[in-house]
């Protein structure tokens, strides 16, 4: 199935090829109450995106004969047109229950679907995004717009490389693409250290505070991310293996190293879910410190007042006792008991037990 990489030849420049085009098709979809955004597409010719409304695409009678093609489509519009992409009705099954990630080598394509966080809340909001990829056509398929930032950055930086080299494929397309999915990654995992960190300050410096909320939301997005890096270093090693031919050696070189990218992302991960374990252990053992001060404040008081409920006690007996007889008797029980409650004291912080 897979054919030699050394025999693909390289694109030509686009000022060679002026009626080779690559067109971007986005689809912006938002609530009833705001203002719908016309569909836009974007065409590529020698070097400039140029920007062309929707309704003048002219949809090929058999693609497979066109030039490379890129396209950006919602879920109901590739259902409107899946068939002129040459997409059959399994594979749209595929893209329109899309909710995880997986890759997927068939004869003469690839499909990928992924589950991209939101940097904000990556436990509970992700874009889901499915890619089909073969010889003249990569398309995305996106369910939520807000994901289209992604895309527009890898459209930005293709454009540009288009205009400084001259040149653009298909193949380039998919490397931008995955470079923009974890671009400022490792800031991103910066800044959750930082966050530990001032969390770990505060509970040394500060007062008294329930912290488990604030380590268990860490820990989530921690774990968020693992699973997504995992799953991401997984799909480049799947696309490394090149079984339809599709990339260039230059291309699988990227991928060799956007594999070890996210295998160092994993790691990072794990030495902060490691850092995060320790600072939940550091919050408990502060918490039973707090308690062992209190419980030894009670000690204290209990050991002060344990001579006087001796003396309550003693002279509480319904006894004829000598002592009530005396004059000073009355007296002396109070000073007796004075005393022993400043020696208790003094002892006590003596020894510094408060």
């Amino acid at each position: 199935m897979a054919r030699a990489v050394a025999n693909r030849k390289t694109p030509e420049p686009c000022s060679q090829r002026a009626r080779t085009w690559i067109a971007f098709l986005i689809i912006c979809r938002k609530s009833t109450d705001e203002r719908r955004c016309d569909e836009m597409r974007y065409i590529l010719q020698n070097g400039k995106f140029i920007e062309t409304k929707t309704s003048e695409i002219q949809w090929p009678a058999d693609i497979k004969d066109v030039e490379p093609y890129l396209y950006l489509l919602t879920k109901e519009e590739l259902s409107d047109c899946y068939k002129h992409l040459g997409i059959g009705d399994r594979l749209l099954g595929e893209f329109l229950d899309a909710n995880g990630m997986k890759f997927e080598s068939h004869e003469g394509f690839d499909y990928i679907s992924l589950s991209i966080p939101f940097p904000e809340d990556p436990v509970n909001k992700r874009t889901h995004l499915s890619v089909y990829f073969r010889e003249n056509l990569l398309l995305f398929c996106c369910e939520d717009p807000l994901s289209l930032p992604v895309l527009r950055e890898t459209r930005k930086q293709a454009e540009q490389e288009a205009l400084e080299a001259g040149r653009l494929s298909l193949e380039r397309v998919v490397q931008i693409f995955f470079d923009q999915l974890t671009l400022n990654d490792s800031i991103l995992l910066a800044s959750i250290e930082e966050q530990a960190t001032q969390m770990e300050e505060l509970l040394i410096t500060s007062k008294v505070r329930n912290y488990i909320p604030e380590i268990m939301d860490l820990r989530k997005k921690l774990l968020a991310y693992q699973r997504y890096y995992d799953q991401l270093s997984a799909i480049s090693s799947a696309i490394e293996e090149n079984e339809n031919d599709l990339l260039t050696e230059k291309e699988l070189r990227y991928f060799r190293m956007f594999t070890n990218r996210t295998n160092r992302l994993v790691g990072g991960v794990q030495n902060l879910q490691n850092y995060v374990s320790q600072l939940r252990e550091a919050y408990q053992t502060q918490v039973d410190i707090n308690q062992n001060k209190v419980m030894k404040l009670f000690t204290v008081i209990t050991a002060i007042f344990l001579p006087l409920t001796l003396i309550v006690g003693w002279y509480g007996m319904n006894f004829d006792m000598p002592e009530y007889r005396w004059i000073y008797g009355y007296p002396m029980v109070i000073v007796v008991t004075v005393v022993i409650l400043i020696a208790s004291v003094l002892y006590f912080k003596k020894n510094k037990w408060f």
